[in-house]
């Protein structure tokens, strides 16, 4: 338990230190019944004198240097965890929507494989300040198709082949919903991750033709197959892109009904990811667990709480490192947050913003309470639990706290138990016999710097789509130069400067 000076140097107040401190001693003899988990909250919820506009805990964290190369190497038995993206929508500035990085050690700093686990709105620009390259972004794992969670696909898959990425770019999700629409004549719409990719390749074409002037592939790629990547289908690119391409997209599409469906097992690198349906808006939504070397991760990404992932945390009673687990703060602070309120608020607009609100989360999300409920589900428990697409601050986050252990009173604190995850926190995970402490760390990086150099590729690249006689690039190959105004000695220098 943390002592009432150790809450103050996290940036609480020393009366939110002695209201939090003592409740960490009530804990135990908190009332188990259901009344008793319902009561009204009071502080640190509302009124609160918590900041609203920082998250003490991760300022405070050890830093990682991602400023400069070399980059923190990967350690040979870590399994590292980046969050790229943390958030809910609506967007803040603070946070950018959800992604987590995984990587698994492979030798001589450098990871053995690495993955993306959903990309929404703004987290590219991280994935850039982490100095992660696209060729390190090429397998991407959707956990469902809100633009949230894919928007920054868009991004990845353009601007990949300009960058470090060569080769084709994966990318796993669900298959059809199966949900028919509402009301005769029934419709079953083709809402799976294929169709997804198929649209998203067409919708691209003019950028992808248009940059087709540069080199996307390289000769000798030698293409993964369904056995060498332990794939549940043949992998087999959308469009008319040749297989071995860059702006190839190729899509793994998972059935979203089996409960521990293979989705990758590369017998080279050692890592398995297996899926699980999740309960989040419309059937179809996908959990993933991740294991390599005797270390284990959850990420539920968004969901109702259920079964399922109280079932696979378990493990068959070995339990898992790491659980990531959405998490929402009540409607009633949500729409505190979004009209700007200290306290609830009155009258019909109110009403209708908690009302809209509340039915989001019973459609999609578990509340904070609820999370505390299915933690206390799990034994043994997790070894480090993370919540995430949260709106972290210290006011959110102490309110949360307390919902959570109403359920887990042995949680008191945030820390090595349970954290809330926040754009740039590290996580690493170390294999061993004792198996090491889990860290957590906060990524140091350039706000003001630029994506990672582009390296070059290790065989020799093709000629472009677009090239000249010779096989060279040519840049002019789509375009009327007949109004330009070309670099000459009374015009400008071709140099740039």
């Amino acid at each position: 338990m943390k002592s009432i000076e150790e809450l103050l140097s996290q940036g609480l107040s020393r009366r939110d230190g002695l209201k939090l401190s003592g409740l960490a001693l009530g804990g135990l003899a908190l009332g188990r019944t259901a009344g008793a988990m319902c009561d009204p909250p009071t502080e640190p919820c509302y009124p609160t004198a918590l900041d609203t506009q920082r998250y003490t805990y991760f300022e405070n964290l050890e830093t990682m240097d991602f400023t400069k190369d070399p980059l923190p190497a990967v350690e040979p038995n870590e399994m590292r965890i980046t969050f790229m993206g943390s958030c809910i929508p609506p967007v803040r500035r603070a946070q950018a929507m959800m992604s987590v990085f995984v990587e698994v050690g492979g030798g001589n700093g450098k990871a053995a494989d690495q993955f993306v686990f959903d990309c929404g709105s703004g987290v590219c620009a991280n994935y850039g300040a982490m100095g992660v390259g696209f060729a390190r972004m090429d397998k991407v794992f959707l956990n469902h198709l809100h633009g949230d969670h894919m928007a920054d696909l868009t991004h990845i898959y353009c601007f990949g082949p300009s960058g470090d990425r060569k080769s084709p770019l994966y990318v796993w999700g669900q298959g059809p919903s199966d949900v028919p629409t509402p009301r005769p004549p029934y419709q079953y719409y083709d809402d799976g991750v294929r169709a997804f990719c198929e649209h998203l390749r067409e919708a691209c074409r003019w950028h992808t033709e248009s940059f087709s002037f540069q080199t996307t592939s390289y000769r000798n790629y030698r293409r993964p197959t369904r056995q060498s990547w332990g794939l549940p289908c043949d992998p087999v690119p959308v469009g008319d892109d040749p297989s071995d391409d860059a702006y190839a997209m190729i899509p793994i599409e998972l059935n979203w009904r089996k409960v521990g469906g293979v989705a990758y097992h590369n017998q080279a690198t050692g890592v398995k990811i297996t899926h699980f349906p999740v309960i989040h808006c419309r059937k179809g939504a996908l959990g993933f667990k991740l294991e390599w070397n005797g270390l284990s991760m959850i990420y539920t990404s968004d969901t109702k709480p259920e079964y399922h992932t109280i079932n696979q945390a378990i493990n068959g009673g070995k339990g898992v490192d790491v659980l990531i687990h959405e998490m929402v703060v009540p409607a009633e602070v949500w729409a505190m947050q979004n009209m700007h309120l200290d306290a609830p608020g009155k009258g019909p607009l109110w009403d209708k913003t908690v009302q809209a609100l509340t039915a989001v989360q019973d459609s999609s999300h578990t509340p904070q309470g609820a999370f505390g409920y299915l933690l206390s589900q799990i034994n043994p428990r997790p070894r480090l639990t993370v919540a995430t697409h949260f709106p972290v601050s210290d006011a959110t986050v102490a309110c949360a706290l307390e919902s959570v252990r109403k359920h887990c009173p042995d949680i008191t604190e945030v820390g090595p138990q349970l954290t809330w995850s926040f754009d740039l926190m590290v996580i690493r995970v170390f294999a061993g016999d004792p198996k090491p402490e889990i860290l957590q760390r906060r990524a140091n990086v350039l706000d003001f710097g630029f994506s990672p150099v582009v390296r070059p590729t290790p065989y020799p690249a093709k000629a472009p789509k677009y090239h000249t006689a010779d096989g060279s690039a040519d840049p002019y190959a789509q375009i009327d130069l007949s109004t330009a105004i070309l670099a000459g000695d009374t015009t400008y220098c071709r140099s740039g400067y």
